[in-house]
């Protein structure tokens, strides 16, 4: 039950750190448990196919009276009769024929096993997923880090040049003071940029089940290419979503351990057949209150019976109709859950796909936006200079272009955690597959 040790030197890759969560969160830990409760289970369901072998062993020591006719040799009208006994052997009891219910027992925890191993692989999706957002937060955090020192670069330019306007007399003190007070918004916004990389490494930490601290680096994937398109149609990833998402296999596997629950209720109605024996070793040291010598011997001889029983029970109150009845209403409960899964999982994957296909357009949207902005702030740094243009027109395009810088940042990383969740709503996530979306490959 060991936490996993991360080194704060060391830059981890993504690869890595969902490495570390599948084997340390203590949601992977518990659904394993699960996972292996439910095959204990079945192994006890199959016992049910073996005869049950038990050894016994008897001390004891009885003491009766005997009620007896005094003329036939009881002087008192009774006799008193004690036998003390030791007994050891073997029990042995065997379910011959029951018509289906030890099956349909073994049906459902087959099926209760698969659906806990498919829990399992979805949970090692969501962690994946989790530690995939988280690792795309930390990214972005330090991204938007670097954008809010070219912003402090940037205002402090602006600065720079309006007290040099107003050494040259073409600039008035307001103008400084305005573009001093975007300098100081500007390092405002860096220290919480710089709160936000230590937040995200925080729940970074979370995600792959090691204490909360800010100690972890990770490798930066800016020279990784974003995707930028899906090459199967929504309708095929809806389709593949359905054959191949964990959390839905479960469900379909409920929906079979329902089914044979059904079958053995309605197997309660038949007899059963069991075939028993017992054999053993028996001494007994029996005597009575005569005169004389005691009549009664000892004796140590082997003991044995067998035998064939049927049980049928004819009536119990209704029990076993209601029961047949409480496992159709889980059989029908099961198929609805199955559908409205079904109809989720299709929503799903509509709403990831149209939200990666939005996250691209906006960052190409995004980059063109930092261009034009770019271009638009040299300018006017340029224009203000050689007073063409006032302040105002500096400090807006100042604005532009932090904005633009942002939304740069915040596109890219929406681009990446789309594409994740595009690999999550369709069940691709951890599979030896290619991802959904890729690249855009030039020839």
């Amino acid at each position: 039950m060991s936490k996993a040790d991360i080194d704060p030197k060391k830059l981890y890759s993504l690869e890595e750190l969902i490495d570390i969560a599948e084997t340390n969160n203590p949601r992977t830990r518990i659904a394993w448990e699960s996972a292996k409760q439910a095959a204990e289970r079945l192994g006890m369901a199959r016992s049910e196919y073996y005869p049950h072998l038990a050894a016994m062993a008897l001390a004891g020591d009885e003491r009766a009276i005997v009620p007896w006719p005094k003329p036939l040799g009881a002087p008192n009208g009774y006799f008193v009769a004690e036998a003390p006994l030791m007994q050891s052997g073997v029990d042995l009891i065997y379910n011959v024929f029951d018509f289906g219910r030890r099956a349909s027992r073994v049906e459902a925890s087959k099926a209760i096993r698969l659906a806990a191993a498919a829990g399992f692989q979805r949970t090692n999706q969501d962690v994946a997923f989790r530690v995939v957002t988280a690792y795309y937060n930390l990214v972005t955090a330090q991204e938007r880090l670097g954008a809010s020192r070219q912003i402090v670069k940037t205002a402090q330019t602006t600065q720079d040049a309006a007290e040099a306007q107003r050494a040259n007399g073409r600039a008035t003190l307001p103008d400084v003071l305005n573009a001093r007070a975007a300098a100081s918004q500007s390092l405002y916004d860096l220290e919480a940029s710089i709160g936000a990389v230590d937040t995200a490494r925080v729940v970074l930490r979370e995600s792959i089940g090691v204490e909360p601290s800010d100690e972890i680096q990770v490798a930066d994937p800016a020279g990784l290419p974003l995707p930028t398109e899906v090459a199967q149609s929504t309708i095929d990833l809806v389709n593949t979503a359905k054959e191949q998402r964990p959390d839905l296999r479960a469900i379909s596997e409920k929906l079979e351990a329902a089914n044979s629950e059904l079958k053995g209720a309605k197997s309660e109605y038949f007899p059963t057949i069991h075939f028993g024996a017992s054999a053993g070793q028996q001494a007994l040291w029996p005597s009575i209150n005569v005169s004389g010598p005691n009549p009664l011997g000892h004796s140590n001889e082997p003991v044995w019976n067998l035998g064939v029983s049927v049980r049928w029970n004819i009536f119990d109150g209704g029990l076993r109709r209601h029961e047949v009845e409480a496992a159709d209403s889980r059989r029908r409960e099961a198929e609805h859950e199955k559908r409205e899964k079904e109809d989720a999982i299709g929503r799903e994957v509509w709403t990831s796909y149209v939200q990666f296909r939005t996250a691209v357009r906006q960052h190409e949207a995004a980059e063109t936006l930092l261009t034009s902005a770019t271009t638009s702030y040299d300018a006017s740094l340029d224009a203000y200079r050689f007073g063409v243009k006032n302040l105002v027109d500096l400090v807006t395009a100042e604005n532009q272009l932090a904005q633009a810088r942002l939304a740069v940042v915040q596109s890219r990383s929406a681009v990446r955690i789309d594409a994740a969740n595009l690999d999550y709503s369709t069940g691709n996530l951890l599979r030896q597959q290619p991802p959904v979306a890729q690249p855009v490959v030039k020839p």
